[in-house]
């Protein structure tokens, strides 16, 4: 079985595929839409964070590569998402259109970006550490694990104050690797319930069709339906991303290869990383 996996909003903008013209096309609907065009980085909105121009950019690659794949091969036996990656995920499964995906993803970031302005938000990314350890130090720090991705990378985040006081801990404890990001909000914590209410309203806008290719959610590794995708798409932004979980899963379903559906190869390097352990 072939597994088609969706990984989240990358942390750094890509200025590839410049001169292809299925990805100008992707790139003119979401300028025409949102203002911003990932094919150059130039953005004419001037209400666009980097942190949404990341977030469109990641959907807009992971719908192109989507395209390719399926024009090239047939359709996988089950789909995989990672945080943001639910929306390409979406787009592949027919449940909504490319252009859908693209508008949720805009709507969504800028909602998440109004509603946590007044305050600074940063991500943490440890690598080394046992799991124990970082739940430790998130609680000593007041910030949550947002992904656990691996039994050794996890992902923090909350107030940056907390994130660099928990980055400082982590490299006294002998970490391999910490490294801290900018974040317009604290991605898959409970501190997202604020904007809930308000993602409800931007879902009610839209149709949500039946997946056409099994989708398995990242929070209790079941197969989403069209029923079920408002709800999960509310609360994956308040709880962690079980990744590992998730592999795992997929692995006794069947699945016999990965392909990542999206911009580098993170979910690529968990899954060896898993594999190497098991």
């Amino acid at each position: 079985m072939i597994c088609h996996m969706f990984p989240g909003q990358p942390v750094v903008w890509g200025a590839a595929f410049q001169d292809d013209d299925s990805f100008r096309r992707i790139a003119e609907t979401c300028c025409a839409m949102t203002g911003f065009d990932p094919q150059t980085g130039v953005s004419r909105n001037p209400a666009l964070t980097e942190t949404v121009k990341l977030q469109l950019f990641g959907i807009c690659y992971s719908i192109f590569k989507s395209e390719q794949l399926a024009s090239r091969n047939p359709p996988p036996d089950l789909l995989a998402e990672h945080s943001m990656g639910i929306y390409g995920a979406l787009a592949a499964g027919g449940v909504l259109t490319a252009d859908e995906a693209i508008e949720i993803t805009f709507r969504g970031g800028m909602l998440m970006a109004e509603t946590f302005s007044s305050d600074a938000y940063a991500l943490g990314c440890f690598i080394g550490l046992t799991i124990p350890q970082v739940e430790s130090i998130a609680r000593n720090n007041s910030v949550y694990i947002a992904n656990y991705n691996t039994s050794r990378h996890v992902l923090l985040a909350g107030i940056a104050s907390g994130i660099e006081s928990a980055k400082s801990e982590a490299e006294a404890a002998g970490v391999f690797s910490a490294k801290q990001f900018q974040a317009d909000a604290p991605l898959h914590t409970p501190l997202m319930g604020e904007i809930t209410a308000d993602l409800w309203i931007i879902l009610a806008d839209y149709h949500f069709n039946e997946p056409s290719i099994p989708l398995m959610g990242h929070i209790d590794q079941q197969f989403l339906t069209a029923a079920t995708i408002p709800e999960f798409i509310c609360s994956e932004l308040n709880m962690p991303v079980y990744w590992d979980k998730t592999y795992h899963a997929l692995r006794k379903h069947g699945v016999e290869r990965f392909i990542e559906v999206g911009f580098g190869q993170s979910l690529a390097k968990f899954n060896r990383w898993i594999d190497s352990e098991s």
